[in-house]
């Protein structure tokens, strides 16, 4: 399995119940990604990073509502509660994530004026995260992913990890979606469309 990776998205406490932007269910992928770590040799995480006063905030445009969308100089935005704010417990990975073997953590989101969903890229999809040269050098070129949430960061990065060559597998057991407008169904189409092996 040395050329495989498992990338853990975002399993951390603001997407989880109780959380500023819970995604139902979010915490039951905790035991089921913890036996995935322990299955592979290489484990990377993401992690949002985002400083207080993010652009994709509702609370950073004055009349706007979490969930709804605007228009950024990168494209359409989905605007959020505010959440994963650097340094904050909500920004922590959830406390039973056993994710110390991991061997490198990606933060994302953390530039003020561009969101960042995939484990990529930023959502203008050309700055990269640099986490494609990492695996490239380490000679891995199949990728697992599993965490929160299905139809954004986790499909964002998959359908990414397609575009620059990379076999991609998404747990689908060990994530949860979100689901805004029939998101969950339509970023699925999106994989399967992109050659994503959904499991």
């Amino acid at each position: 399995m040395a050329e495989e990776a498992l990338i853990v998205v975002d399993v951390q406490n603001d997407f989880c119940p109780g959380g500023a932007l819970a995604v139902e269910g979010g915490d039951e992928v905790v035991p089921l990604i913890n036996d995935l770590i322990a299955r592979f040799d290489h484990v990377v995480l993401t992690q949002d990073w985002h400083p207080a006063g993010h652009s994709s905030f509702a609370s950073s445009h004055p009349g706007k509502s979490p969930f709804q969308t605007i228009g950024m100089p990168y494209g359409e935005q989905t605007l959020w509660p505010d959440h994963c704010v650097q340094g904050t417990p909500g920004a922590a990975f959830h406390e039973a994530l056993e994710w110390t073997k991991a061997e490198l953590v990606i933060r994302k989101g953390f530039r003020k004026g561009i969101d960042s969903y995939s484990a990529f890229f930023e959502n203008d999809h050309t700055t990269p995260t640099g986490l494609a040269g990492y695996l490239r050098e380490r000679g891995i070129t199949r990728l697992t992913f599993a965490g929160l949430a299905t139809d954004f960061c986790v499909a964002f990065s998959a359908l990414d990890a397609r575009q620059l060559d990379f076999e991609a597998t998404v747990e689908l057991r060990a994530c949860r979606g979100i689901d805004l407008g029939g998101s969950l169904a339509i970023m699925t189409q999106r994989m399967r469309d992109a050659g994503v092996v959904l499991v």
